[in-house]
């Protein structure tokens, strides 16, 4: 009997090694990848070539970063990642916004000011989630070109934030559905109209939500290659379309460390994003799925 009991403790210590041994063997190899751009992009090239990616640098030089930002080709002209980055920042803030400020209008609009055929509408708006980008190229192509938008920034803005209403209106649609009707009929009583509860009561609940949305939004944004390779050209290109660029370059050596530098810096703003807020991503989903 006294063994029975003791080695249930055993086995339980065993169970937990062999899962979180698993885990930790799954997170390196998902974090390889991480490791091989850092260490590479603080190697010098002679380094490189003479040993190999995995390992550290025997001296750390930023050297590559700083030619990354600044002195890299990207076709013919060597101005580097600056502008593109800066690019893709007046591209992102204002797509985010009006996508997010949209849908949140949207899903308030479905959910508390219902009218006849409201769920039809958010069954079509839902359609928009599962459309392929590559099936909206001739469409948005066409629009921008009527609009004077074609291979623009706010032309990609245009795109970015059509294209993203369809998920910012789920996001916002399924958690106000959550926040009971007695609120907005109450403040209608109390003579509030449309926007003053949308302002005074649905947005600040909704803040988790938006948080949400804002992340989720500003990540498929920022990473998008496919409508900005399309949309736009040549100055007006993104950060991902030049760093494409800046990998095909090629001249003498392969730069591995400026190309695994200008990887790390295109790819910085969604892994500080995902860092600073990841917490509160999954804190808002739960927070809808909980409610009611």
């Amino acid at each position: 009997m006294a063994s029975e009991y003791g080695s249930a403790p055993r086995s339980r210590m065993i169970g937990r090694t062999f899962i979180y041994g698993s885990l930790a063997l799954l997170a390196a190899l998902y974090l390889m990848p991480l490791w091989v751009m850092i260490t590479t992009s603080l190697k010098s090239l002679d380094e490189i070539y003479g040993g190999s990616f995995i390992g550290l640098p025997e001296a750390v030089t930023f050297e590559a970063w700083g030619k990354a930002w600044s002195q890299a080709c990207i076709g013919t002209a060597c101005t580097g990642l600056k502008p593109y980055f800066i690019n893709s920042l007046m591209m992102v803030v204002p797509a985010v916004l009006l996508s997010t400020g949209i849908g949140a209008l949207n899903g308030y609009v479905l959910t508390k000011w219902r009218f006849r055929g409201a769920n039809l509408v958010f069954g079509l708006i839902l359609f928009g989630c599962f459309l392929p980008f590559q099936a909206v190229l001739l469409p948005m192509a066409q629009v921008l070109g009527k609009l004077g938008l074609s291979g623009t920034i706010p032309g990609l803005v245009l795109v970015h934030t059509v294209y993203g209403i369809c998920f910012t209106t789920l996001f916002f649609r399924n958690y106000f559905v959550t926040i009971p009707d007695e609120l907005t009929k109450a403040a209608q009583i109390d003579g509030a109209g449309f926007f003053r509860i949308f302002f005074s009561i649905m947005l600040p609940a909704a803040l988790p939500i938006m948080v949400v949305s804002c992340i989720w939004q500003f990540t498929q944004i920022w990473n998008d290659f496919l409508f900005g390779v399309s949309f736009t050209a040549g100055e007006s290109s993104p950060v991902t379309v030049a760093l494409n660029n800046v990998v095909n370059v090629t001249m003498g050596r392969k730069q591995y460390n400026v190309d695994m530098a200008a990887a790390m810096i295109a790819a910085l703003p969604t892994l500080v994003v995902y860092v600073v807020a990841g917490r509160y991503f999954v804190r808002g989903l739960t927070a809808g799925a909980v409610k009611g």
